[in-house]
């Protein structure tokens, strides 16, 4: 076969599977911005694969999409992605030395790909300093995330965590630690510590079961985003990637306009 061997098919179908992913320490990229963007970034690119080199039917083999693109690449996981102790997470605070200090989120089982890919999309655009996810949270990795963070992967600083440990060094470092309930207080109403003095950082829970108990524990503030009109009946709750979204330009609305109320 032109281009590309059957070995090498095979292991790059098997990168559908997070054992694989882990195995080999290589993830898929498709689709010709999704790869310009991985060449761009700080991730190292083990190879390219193209559509005229290898013909439609090898990219077929070889593609994760319903649609082949016409370019897929292998990349390499990074190596710092889990951290385990208590100076990792305060390194991963404060990169470069500087003080801990910005604005971070912190997934506590995020299960589907699209929302998490998405989560990724808005901590790009809000620019999160750093997003944070329980080992429980869907792999990074997995094809629907990359694809669904339309590059974001690749410019946002992502690790999994404790969250429990993540939320201990937050407070020892005089932060804030975020969540939204539906008993908590109106966002719009409420303080919010954006993140310019110490870290700050919002938890997003599961799409079901909202932020665990465990970890529901340590937070500082509950936060409510409310229904309109208030009190009118409606969708029992947000989509979690949806209440990010509103959570997060709400605090970067605080930010810009230079006020905490």
């Amino acid at each position: 076969m032109s281009g590309i061997s059957a070995s090498e098919i095979k292991r790059i179908k098997s990168l559908s599977s997070k054992k694989f992913r882990d195995e080999y320490g290589l993830f898929t990229v498709e689709g010709e911005k999704m790869v310009a963007e991985a060449l761009s970034s700080r991730f190292r690119v083990e190879k390219v694969y193209s559509r005229d080199e290898i013909g439609d039917t090898a990219m077929a083999r070889i593609s994760q999409l319903s649609s082949p693109s016409p370019v897929l690449a292998l990349v390499n996981k990074p190596e710092t992605l889990a951290l385990a102790s208590e100076k990792n997470v305060e390194d991963a605070l404060a990169p470069s030395g500087r003080p801990a200090q910005g604005l971070f989120l912190a997934l506590d089982a995020i299960r589907d790909p699209g929302n998490l890919g998405t989560i990724l999309r808005i901590a790009d655009w809000f620019g999160i300093d750093a997003v944070f996810a329980s080992h429980d949270t869907v792999d990074v990795f997995n094809p629907k995330v990359v694809q669904s963070t339309m590059g974001a992967i690749f410019r946002v600083r992502f690790h999994y965590v404790d969250i429990p440990l993540l939320e201990k060094v937050v407070t020892k470092a005089g932060g804030k630690v975020y969540g939204t309930f539906l008993d908590g207080d109106n966002i719009y109403r409420s303080p919010l510590d954006c993140g310019q003095s110490s870290p700050s950082v919002i938890i997003v829970g599961n799409e079901s079961d909202g932020i665990s108990p465990q970890v529901a524990a340590l937070v500082s503030d509950r936060l409510f985003i409310p229904p309109y009109p208030s009190g009118c009946p409606g969708s029992e709750s947000l989509n979690a990637a949806v209440a990010t979204a509103v959570t997060v330009a709400e605090f970067r609305r605080r930010t810009v306009s230079g006020t905490d109320n």
